[in-house]
């Protein structure tokens, strides 16, 4: 289809008024990023030297996001648009409360992840790039979380995906590079399935901005082929987030690297996925969505329960949690089946709590490793003994993942199970009960085996380090003060996804005056 002709004056689309300094904040943690992460490379030959350059410059990213977020909660969404140029022919980066919200709590996780690296990845690790690495991947984590340009979201995606493949093989082992593999065809043939989305999208509308897709989408429904750019989108979001049935790639691989970099991986890759398929098949194609809403749950219910299946049958500890992953995007798709203010607000919240936790749950895994001697179930034991503190810890994080109060996985399946009752989706929510009920039983035959039966030979005591006590510490006071005190996060969640079923203030920030073009 040809591209409609455009309506503005190139004279018109230049902006002539200064960009207040507000507005910098949108584009500021990708820009710090990509800094930091190339003058790491430079220093490449200092490892010491990079570790201890990385740590702060995570520290501010979290708290340049942070201040990225309160800005946002307090305006509305802000606009940051580069070359002075309006959209459709400039690209914007456009931050509503969903990125701000998504692009803090990475920064957390991945501030706790670069402190238990400090004990985690040795000098050969760092001298082959782990920190210059982790904040390019931190670059297109954000950029993604940030952008209002769906190319954009492409590139994004190709940055993150270029990182991961260089931490995924990290110290060059034979199951490192068969991991990497697995997980860069699947997220290859993902990734061509986007582009090949935005080639359609693009055709259809004349532009790639987000704000002006969703102010043409209504116009355009009876030419252009939506439902065809909302399947593509689904299977291609699909498959970066591990939805069943292209799931198989994440147990494959998320257990080969080392086991920071598999705790970044699972508390930040499948939730960019998880954003972008938000972002499009709500704000952008709710229509679609709603067509596809049966196809979307009937895959949710299979995820949440091949995940939480898999999970029951796994011996090694970093697969087992590979499958709580699975499980938990399932919970997330159900959100987006469901629509409405209920379902979308409990998949943001869900993403959230997802991102912190398993990002702790890997990190105790290491913990466990360290304290025990190794991932396997069958050989662990008497954890419990060596550890009273470790395991009240663990027990926490356990309960969380199962969805159990007080913890933060209990509210937004709450909120999923209500809103799938209120639309007369019984299935769904059994569902999700059900593959609670089993995650349930998986953690606790972990929690058995590994902490409370006695161990098979005598265990060296090892107490805590900072570097690896800090993060998983906080992050798992988190998972309990989510838990605790959900109202303010349940409340931003809320607003988040009443800015996405209504996008007016969105589209505003981009086209201030006069609307879209």
């Amino acid at each position: 289809m040809a591209a409609p002709a455009a309506t503005v004056d190139l004279s018109a689309a230049l902006i002539t008024t200064p960009v207040p300094i507000g507005h910098w904040l949108a584009i500021l943690p990708v820009a710090h990023c990509i800094t930091l992460g190339a003058v790491l490379l430079m220093l490449r030959g200092y490892p010491r030297l990079q570790a201890w350059l990385a740590i702060p410059g995570l520290a501010a990213l979290a708290l340049i996001d942070a201040a990225l977020l309160a800005k946002v909660a307090a305006e509305g969404p802000l606009t940051m648009v580069m070359g002075r140029w309006l959209p459709p022919f400039g690209i914007a980066f456009t931050v509503d409360l969903f990125g701000a919200l998504m692009a803090f709590t990475a920064a957390l996780a991945a501030l706790a992840g670069g402190i238990y690296a400090l004990a985690d990845i040795g000098e050969s690790g760092r001298k082959y790039g782990f920190f210059p690495l982790l904040m390019l991947l931190m670059a297109g984590v954000t950029g993604a979380f940030l952008t209002g340009d769906v190319f954009n979201l492409y590139v994004w995606f190709e940055v993150l995906l270029i990182s991961s493949f260089g931490l995924i093989i990290l110290g060059s082992e034979r199951q490192q590079i068969d991991g990497a593999l697995k997980y860069a065809v699947l997220n290859l043939i993902a990734t061509t399935l986007f582009l090949i989305g935005v080639g359609i999208l693009y055709a259809a509308f004349g532009t790639l901005n987000m704000a002006d897709i969703a102010a043409k989408a209504a116009d355009l429904r009876g030419t252009a082929p939506l439902m065809t750019l909302a399947s593509l989108f689904l299977l291609a979001f699909g498959m970066k987030a591990a939805a069943f049935p292209v799931n198989f790639w994440l147990p494959a691989a998320y257990h080969t690297p080392r086991i920071t970099v598999s705790a970044l991986f699972a508390g930040l890759l499948t939730k960019v996925g998880i954003y972008a398929l938000i972002r499009v098949m709500v704000m952008l194609l709710p229509v679609e969505r709603q067509e596809l809403s049966l196809v979307i749950a009937l895959a949710a219910a299979a995820t949440i329960l091949v995940g939480a299946l898999g999970a029951l049958a796994e011996n090694d500890i970093r697969r087992l949690f590979g499958y709580v992953v699975i499980s938990g995007i399932g919970n997330m798709l159900a959100g987006v089946a469901l629509g409405g203010l209920g379902g979308i607000s409990g998949a943001v919240f869900y993403a959230l709590h997802s991102m912190v936790l398993m990002t702790a749950l890997y990190l105790a895994a290491g913990e466990i490793a360290r304290r025990g001697g190794g991932f396997s179930l069958s050989a662990l034991g008497g954890l419990y003994r060596q550890s009273g503190g470790f395991t009240a810890l663990s027990l926490v994080l356990f309960l969380a993942a199962c969805g159990l109060p007080p913890f933060s996985g209990f509210w937004p399946k709450v909120i999923l199970v209500k809103a799938s009752l209120d639309l007369g989706a019984w299935w769904l929510a059994a569902s999700i009960l059900v593959g609670g009920f089993l995650t349930t039983i998986a953690f606790g035959r972990l929690f058995l085996l590994a902490y409370w039966r006695p161990a098979a030979i005598a265990l060296t005591p090892s107490g805590p380090r900072w570097r690896t006590g800090l993060p998983l510490a906080a992050l798992t006071a988190l998972v309990v003060g989510f838990g605790i005190l959900p109202e303010q996060l349940l409340a931003l969640s809320q607003s988040a996804a009443a800015g996405l079923a209504d996008p007016q203030a969105y589209l505003h920030s981009v086209f201030p005056v006069g609307g879209a073009p």
